[in-house]
């Protein structure tokens, strides 16, 4: 876990994702009947206590970026086509430079091939939290296919990514004009895959979704 989110948690407060360079592009705001939607799910998600990390390896998630959809393209290159603006390709899949409006904090970043890492794939259900949540006793295959559902992927700004690290959104937060938007997406992983939120995490998303 980040040093950031170690800090959190320990004096028992969240962190919310911020940027010195704001970016003025505003992230596309849901439709009420989708944040309708999520309420609703959420309403419908079992609360419980956060198990152990015993056992946990990245390695039980299967294979990294995995090409699921079984289009010729790994999950990192999908969802970077996807998430970034004006994308250039080596070849048919790999993408090697683009510009990300970083939904966490709103920090324009320019992705290049040889700065890799200022650009990170969050799961935004994470693994580490999942495991926690029940993922220790499902199937292999099915880790394999919660860590590269694209549904549950998102391109980010690195320093963010790093300092929510394992956190669930009673613990770290987004900038609050994605807030609503990062709800929807959490609570339709957990919906799919039958995942339970703890208390704190319950009661953050309700907050989120009252800013759609």
């Amino acid at each position: 876990m980040a040093v950031a989110a170690v800090v959190a948690l320990s004096v028992g407060c969240s962190v919310e994702a911020t940027s010195p360079q704001q970016s003025s592009k505003a992230p596309k705001a849901p439709s009420g009947r989708s944040a309708g939607q999520a309420q609703k799910r959420l309403d419908d998600l079992r609360v419980a206590g956060p198990g152990s990390m015993s056992g946990y390896e990245r390695e039980r998630f299967g294979q990294r970026w995995k090409d699921t959809d079984h289009n010729g393209c790994d999950q990192r290159n999908d969802v970077l086509a996807r998430d970034l603006d004006g994308i250039e390709r080596r070849g048919r899949c790999v993408v090697v430079a683009g510009r990300l409006d970083d939904p966490y904090t709103g920090k324009n970043i320019t992705f290049s091939k040889s700065r890799a890492t200022e650009v990170q794939i969050d799961h935004i259900y994470p693994l580490g939290l999942a495991w926690r949540m029940g993922a220790d006793g499902w199937a292999a295959d099915k880790r394999e296919k919660f860590a590269n559902d694209t549904g549950n992927l998102l391109a980010v700004w690195g320093r963010p990514n790093q300092q929510k690290s394992d956190s669930g959104p009673g613990e770290w937060k987004p900038q609050k004009s994605y807030q609503c938007t990062y709800a929807i997406k959490f609570v339709a992983v957990a919906a799919e895959y039958d995942l339970p939120v703890t208390r704190a995490d319950h009661t953050a998303l309700e907050d989120f979704l009252t800013r759609c």
